[in-house]
């Protein structure tokens, strides 16, 4: 039985590919954000970068001349936080990531460590360190679960792709046999920590994002209206060798505004 969707009240949108691009706003961008805001929506920009805390990212959305608060920002690092608190509140942590991992995780009360701790988190870093990589595998070997933000293998950089937080928990996957759990998209578990913090519902909640492997099919099995803009990763001709479809797919963020 198909469930009854009611008018959106809620709207969660991926921030790259969507918003903006390599650092710049893409049309239609702060006019959705200010139709949000003038019908007041409840709603979040959401990331799976986890490098940056929510205020270094609401800074760079500023130079880019979009202004989100940053409780108005939701990554994969707080997700996981978010994540850890629900399973082991006031755990420890061996950590590989940078400020905006370690302070989410600072902020849930977790004590970061290399002793016996309970979890290796692994985030997204520009500095990856094999010493650090070594001391991961030797604890997951001696019993720390592992933890992932995110499976991205690769991260965009002006130069080329870059190495990202799935390549790495391949190679401690493959030194310990243990796989990660990851919290971050295509997890609908990102989505529904998401949505808990802004008090959405499922039936009223719409997901915007620009990748169908990650966004949509993650809007999809956390039961949203999903959105599919062509300003990202997927290309109109990729959809057809997708097994699911998103509820509309449109050329940008600027024909979202209509809808709101």
């Amino acid at each position: 039985m198909t469930r009854k969707r009611r008018p959106p009240a809620c709207w969660l949108t991926d921030m790259d590919g969507v918003l903006v691009h390599e650092g710049n706003a893409l049309p239609g961008a702060a006019e959705f954000l200010a139709r949000l805001i003038e019908r007041e929506r409840r709603f979040l920009v959401l990331t799976n970068n986890s490098i940056f805390t929510p205020r270094d990212l609401a800074a760079r959305l500023v130079r880019s001349g979009l202004n989100v608060p940053e409780e108005l920002i939701w990554t994969s690092a707080l997700a996981t936080a978010d994540f850890l608190s629900s399973q082991l509140p006031n755990g420890s942590a061996f950590v590989i990531g940078e400020a905006g991992l370690t302070t989410a995780l600072h902020e849930i009360g977790y004590t970061l460590t290399d002793t016996n701790p309970d979890y290796v988190v692994l985030g997204e870093t520009r500095t990856y360190s094999f010493t650090a990589i070594t001391r991961a595998i030797r604890l997951v070997q001696a019993g720390a679960r592992f933890i992932a933000t995110n499976p991205d293998v690769t991260s965009p950089s002006p130069e080329g792709p870059l190495p990202a937080t799935g390549s790495i928990a391949a190679m401690i996957t493959k030194a310990t046999g243990a796989e990660p759990y990851f919290v971050g998209k295509p997890n609908p578990m990102m989505f529904r920590s998401a949505m808990n913090r802004i008090d959405a519902h499922a039936e009223s909640t719409v997901m915007i994002g620009d990748r169908m492997d990650t966004d949509v099919v993650a809007g999809i099995e956390a039961g949203l209206e999903t959105i599919l803009v062509l300003t990202g990763s997927t290309q109109a001709s990729d959809i057809a060798r997708y097994p699911y479809r998103p509820s509309r797919v449109l050329d940008s963020i600027a024909d979202v505004v209509a809808l709101i």
